[in-house]
């Protein structure tokens, strides 16, 4: 069988099940990503977030990200990158006002427990009606899950609260 491909769209459990050894330069690349070393969050985090989504929420260039794990891994020269960059949106907009949150679901307790928060999160967005906000309460930023919803023609903004504490609004 071969190996798998490094590519952006990779997802990181199937990189670190192929190449283990590439965990260490992974962790290295962002301090976010020693969160892998937490086994309930390999199993379920890991399983959903692509290479792209990690750089996002590393901070760190995707293609760089990719180019020195495929050097790691063996895989000679750059793999072009094709991949659509989301763009996360920092910046308060128009529709946030505290008053219209109608809901508010601490995803950190369910992480932690091993659970996946992502079809709780996505029915209480699917439940918004006119200019209501859904709150999210994360301790990293969770890309699969903004992706999902904007991917469904949600609105999001990501507010950084602290350095493990990241607060998602959504909307229609």
């Amino acid at each position: 069988m071969d190996k798998l491909v490094i590519t952006p769209r990779t997802k990181i459990y199937d990189l670190l099940e192929a190449f283990p050894q590439l965990e260490d330069t992974l962790i290295e690349s962002a301090p976010q990503f020693k969160k892998l070393k937490n086994p309930v969050l390999r199993k379920t985090i890991a399983r959903i977030t692509t290479l792209s989504q990690a750089a996002s929420i590393g901070g760190i260039n995707v293609e760089e990200l990719v180019n020195k794990l495929r050097d790691k891994a063996g895989q000679s020269g750059p793999v072009p990158i094709d991949d659509e960059q989301t763009t996360y949106i920092t910046e308060q907009p128009d529709w946030y006002t505290p008053d219209v949150v109608v809901k508010s679901i601490d995803i950190r307790e369910m992480l932690h427990e091993g659970e996946q928060p992502v079809h709780e999160v996505l029915s209480s967005i699917k439940k918004l009606e006119g200019n209501q906000v859904l709150k999210i309460v994360a301790p990293f930023l969770p890309a699969p899950l903004i992706d999902k919803a904007t991917g469904l023609g949600y609105k999001h903004w990501i507010n950084q609260a602290g350095p493990e504490e990241f607060l998602v609004f959504f909307s229609k």
